[in-house]
């Protein structure tokens, strides 16, 4: 860490006075851009205003953004008798509770479903034994979605761009039917890059991302720059409104394939806006066809999904904003803009119709970026939002901050914030429980810094721990636990390994147990849908492998009150890299990429080995 003064100083003071159980301690806060919400009263305005937005972006090789600019043909393309309960299971790691996330396999307790190879697979848990395998031409990646006798299969198919590498290409779904012989019921297929999904009860919310798609004419040989450039604005000037609008083809059973596009009363934006970018959400009923997505979109950017039962979250860094003509732009990457240019726009969306449609109702901004859906969590429905924000161009340092956003009209607007947390440091993992929050900051040392939020105009600062290495992600195992997954470091702040950690943050936090796997790293650390925690027994199942050889393994943790403890560690064969882990009844289950082995939750023992290819 490299404090600087006076702010330093004014923080040293603060804690030799013992205001960390008191008064708040708060930086001033930073301007915030001003954003609200402005609709679209018919689909003229609708193009109107977004071939004005977009036409002073237009350069010689057409727009800037993360969108294709050049013009593409269109996307191509029974209820069972009630089954005995199935045993306690454990499903995918996800921020909040009721609100599943999608990922490589799931499980309802009586069956697991997993992609694998262009395949889906159903095993039956109880016989442990492969039932069906469902062929999915096209599927080598893909994660899941599962309520009752249905599964959502989403796909992110990247298309190869300059020089080989990935850049957005289509996006597809397929509803399976799982009740006997998995069938496909529908596909949808859209030339939108998949931001993330979410579901709640039996309702899907995918959300896409769009660029224009135009057909800028091919400049002659002898063409100047202007020229181009004027040819260009031309074409946007004149483009149709199906240029912005992302199209969805469905198909379903036998009928022919349909086109679905957002109407224009249910597209909307945020008052400043550069028309190169549009957020569409989609719903989708896994007890139904695919018939009716409801789309809703606003013409912003985003990266980042968040959600709760009634409220879905959409932030990311706002588009470019117009500048010359003919002269370089600034990038929003975190380094090459002046420090109140570095926000996040976040965008609220919630239930607000029959068959639970969503409407975009409040947007609003708070300085710096976040690191993922983490930095965001409602509570008594205001929004807290942890960021790390550059405090001058070029020089790395940085500090980071919790700001809490409150609904104001169609504006979520910023009611409280601390800041001054991780000075010179970058933020690597926030978790809210309830009215607390930690946020893990790290650059050599660690520091975890824990929060009271319980007046969210005056958040306080109660405790900090300083430890070697870091945590990636935070879950909370008993009520004032914490166990973080990170690595351990060296005093120069050189990784050494999987480290998994338990915090004690009942006061000031304290570490109180750890295990580290020197040379090796984890999949938590990026995805914590790797991680397995099981509540009934204090089970934790972490995925590692080795830098040096490449293998993989799975350290099986017990968790107690007052220590971690390494019960065992799984292996698959040839030392594939495990991927996840699931508990059923008394039964661990291990999942990579060759196939799924079952052990004895209690002894480890080997239980079965189910290998996915025939």
């Amino acid at each position: 860490m490299r404090p600087r003064r006076p702010l330093a100083t004014a923080l040293a003071a603060a804690l030799a006075a013992g205001c960390l159980g008191g008064d708040a301690f708060r930086f001033p806060a930073a301007p915030d851009p001003p954003i609200r919400l402005v609709g679209f009263p018919s689909c003229v305005a609708l193009l109107t205003e977004l071939r004005r937005a977009a036409e002073p972006l237009v350069g010689p090789y057409g727009l800037p953004g993360d969108g294709p600019i050049r013009s593409e043909g269109r996307a191509a393309a029974g209820a069972a008798p009630a089954a005995p309960s199935p045993p306690a299971y454990s499903g995918t790691t996800v921020h909040e509770a009721g609100v599943d996330e999608p990922d490589q396999v799931k499980t309802d307790g009586r069956r697991i479903v997993a992609l694998s190879q262009e395949r889906l697979l159903v095993i039956d848990a109880a016989s442990r034994r492969i039932l069906h395998r469902l062929p999915l031409p096209g599927v080598f990646t893909g994660d899941l979605l599962l309520s009752g006798d249905r599964a959502l299969v989403i796909v992110r198919d990247e298309a190869t761009g300059i020089r080989g590498v990935p850049r957005p290409g289509r996006t597809r779904l397929l509803l399976v039917d799982l009740a006997g012989a998995p069938r496909v019921l529908g596909e949808l297929s859209t030339r939108a890059h998949l931001v993330d999904a979410r579901q709640t009860g039996t309702l899907a919310r995918i959300v896409v991302r769009s660029g224009p798609r135009f057909g800028f004419p091919t400049p002659g040989m002898a063409a100047s720059s202007s020229d181009i450039v004027q040819d260009n604005r031309r074409h946007v000037r004149t483009a149709p409104l199906d240029a912005w609008l992302p199209a969805f083809e469905v198909r379903t059973g036998a009928a022919p394939p349909r086109t679905v596009r957002p109407p224009c009363d249910r597209v909307s934006r945020p008052a400043a806006y550069t028309g190169t970018s549009m957020l569409t959400v989609l719903t989708v009923d896994l007890t139904g066809n695919l018939r009716d997505l409801a789309p809703v979109s606003i013409a912003a950017a985003g990266d980042t999904v968040y959600a709760t039962a009634t409220s879905l979250y959409i932030a990311g860094a706002p588009p470019l904003r117009p500048g010359p003509a003919d002269g370089p732009r600034p990038r929003f990457d975190g380094k090459r803009l002046r420090p109140e240019e570095q926000h996040t726009d976040v965008h609220r969306f919630e239930v607000a119709g029959p068959g639970g449609r969503l409407r975009h109702t409040a947007s609003g901004s708070v300085p710096g970026t976040l690191i993922g859906q983490y930095a965001l969590s409602e509570h008594d429905g205001r929004l807290r939002v942890a960021t790390t924000r550059l405090m001058a161009a070029g020089t790395g340092r940085a500090e980071s901050e919790v700001t809490v956003l409150e609904r104001h009209g169609s504006r979520l607007a910023p009611v409280g914030r601390i800041g001054g947390l991780g000075r010179g440091e970058h933020i690597y993992a926030v978790r809210f429980v309830g009215d607390l929050g930690y946020v893990v900051t790290f650059r050599q040392i660690d520091p975890l810094y824990a929060l009271d939020l319980r007046d969210p105009r005056a958040p306080r600062l109660t405790g900090e721990l300083k430890i070697t290495g870091y945590s990636s992600h935070l879950l909370p195992v008993a009520p004032g636990r914490l166990l973080g997954v990170g690595q351990d470091a060296d005093r120069t702040g050189r990784p050494l390994g999987v480290q998994v950690s338990l915090f004690d943050v009942t006061g000031p936090p304290r570490k109180v147990a750890g295990h580290q796997v020197p040379g090796t790293g984890s999949e938590v650390e990026s995805d914590p849908h790797a991680l397995l925690y099981w509540p009934p027994t204090g089970l934790a199942v972490v995925p590692v492998t080795s830098h040096r050889e490449g293998t993989g393994q799975a350290l099986v943790l017990a968790v107690r009150d007052g220590g971690i403890s390494l019960t065992g560690t799984l292996r698959h064969p040839r030392g594939l890299p495990i991927r996840r882990a699931l508990v059923i009844g008394d039964t661990l289950w291990t999942i990579s990429g060759a196939g799924a082995r079952a052990h004895h939750a209690g002894t480890l023992a080997t239980q079965g080995w189910l290998a996915f290819r025939d």
